[in-house]
């Protein structure tokens, strides 16, 4: 009413005076301008965040994915921002959505994932430097959302990972065995040195397993025993053989009572064994 107009603390004001943009800017509070020939424009200078829409893109190493993101962004000059560009918060989305999909291809599947800060970081310079020079919006900060993969790429991350994770499992439990073996080999050294400390560790077994509510019976044998049976096994094993290859395999039992003939030293042996049977008289046929 009356010309005057009122700007909060959050805007700036621009006077259009028939088309023309006045010299200086109106600050907040109670300002008056001509009705009759003057306009004013208020800008809004707070921080807008302006969700980016998710872009489908192809990354360097070949990877289709959907990414999704923030700008912060805010005005720095209104003379710029309402004169250089006709609706800001439109380019400013604009811009953002092409800056997001060239970074995407710069970009491997890894660093997108792993590396956030840097993409954010190379985001909000490629979005910063067409804007804050000419139409006069700086971009305060940029952050990625959410990057989308596709089904058949999660399943291959899942693989990998469940493969890596066997690999350090079997690796760990490689390891645990070679340290318990040399620790077996040096207590294998120290109750070969002392035979009593076996005795102990059998008696402590024995306990161990008393211990329990079982009906298990364990029958402790000394080792000596044993040992004793390992010595014998040999010498019991070389005896039983020694008789039977005198005789050959074939050479039938010798048979109780009987006598084998002797063999004079002047005739070979077959003629020794088939002499008794041609020296039998015979007998005279009957008339």
């Amino acid at each position: 009413m009356f010309g005057f107009k009122v700007i909060t603390q959050y805007e700036q004001g621009i006077v259009f005076r028939l088309g023309r943009a006045l010299p200086g800017i109106r600050q907040p509070g109670l300002t008056w301008v001509n009705p009759l020939t003057d306009r004013l424009r208020k800008v809004n200078m707070q921080i807008v965040a302006a969700v980016v829409p998710a872009q489908e893109a192809i990354t360097r190493d070949n990877v289709t994915l959907k990414v999704d993101a923030v700008v912060y962004y805010r005005v720095v000059d209104p003379v710029k921002a309402i004169i250089n560009v006709q609706n800001y918060t439109f380019a400013v989305s604009q811009v953002a959505q092409t800056s997001l999909r060239s970074v995407i291809g710069q970009s491997d599947m890894d660093q997108l994932l792993s590396e956030r800060e840097k993409v954010n970081a190379t985001l909000k310079d490629v979005i910063d430097e067409p804007t804050e020079g000419p139409w006069g919006i700086r971009v305060e900060r940029v952050e990625v959302k959410d990057v989308s993969l596709p089904e058949s790429m999660k399943r291959s991350m899942s693989r990998q990972a469940e493969a890596e994770r066997e690999r350090r499992a079997r690796i760990i439990t490689a390891d645990g065995e070679y340290q318990a073996s040399k620790r077996l080999a040096q207590a294998a050294a120290v109750m070969a040195a002392d035979p009593a400390a076996l005795q102990l560790r059998l008696l402590q077994t024995v306990v161990e397993v008393a211990a329990e509510k079982n009906s298990t019976l364990v029958m402790p044998v000394p080792v000596e025993l044993l040992r004793f049976f390992d010595r014998a096994a040999p010498i019991t094993g070389n005896a039983e053989p020694a008789a039977a290859t005198d005789l050959g395999a074939d050479a039938p039992p010798p048979v109780p009572g009987l006598t084998a003939p002797t063999v004079p030293a002047s005739l070979p042996a077959s003629v020794g064994l088939t002499a008794p049977l041609k020296a039998a008289p015979k007998t005279p046929a009957s008339a």
